[in-house]
């Protein structure tokens, strides 16, 4: 059942693309641009509500997690949590795996605390509140779901085959 997409043509092209050796290079295009845009909407909130009213600034603390868990996420290779490439250091492959571990909580709970904010302050109407916005609560959400899924395709879609 793996290769059951092998016979399937798409268009009438003759090009045949060795996808493997460009893997990397789409995985991490791929990551690159998913990050970006989860900035880049976060940005655009700020700029548009300045107003601590409107959008607190310590909301963008989630933002930065996810960041960190991207970065602790992709520090560590898939051979090290196993134990192919890495015996040595501190605590070995078991320290990997616990370091791997923690940048997976980190990103998982700044995902549900995106969650919790676009809910909790922002689609909830206030009493208090004379006009309801909320873009700046999606715009969290969405930051923290596209740095979540740029981590998940740089650690996930790349090889490591090619680096031994």
């Amino acid at each position: 059942m793996s290769g059951f997409l092998d016979g399937i043509r798409c268009g009438d092209c003759e090009c045949n693309v060795d996808w493997g050796e460009r893997r990397n290079t789409i995985a991490s295009i791929a990551a690159g641009v998913l990050f970006f845009t989860g900035w880049w909407i976060i940005i655009d909130a700020a700029v548009k509500y300045p107003e601590e009213g409107d959008f607190h600034h310590a909301y963008h603390t989630c933002g930065v997690i996810a960041t960190v868990a991207f970065l602790m996420i992709n520090a560590v290779s898939n051979g090290q949590v196993r134990g192919d490439s890495y015996s040595e250091g501190c605590m070995g492959q078991t320290g990997a795996r616990v370091w791997l571990f923690i940048g997976f909580m980190l990103a998982f709970g700044s995902l549900i605390a995106s969650m919790w904010i676009l809910f909790g302050g922002f689609v909830v109407p206030q009493e208090n509140k004379k006009k309801h916005v909320v873009y700046p609560g999606i715009a969290i959400f969405f930051q923290n779901a596209f740095i979540f899924f740029g981590g998940l395709v740089f650690k996930f879609g790349r090889t490591e085959d090619l680096w031994q």
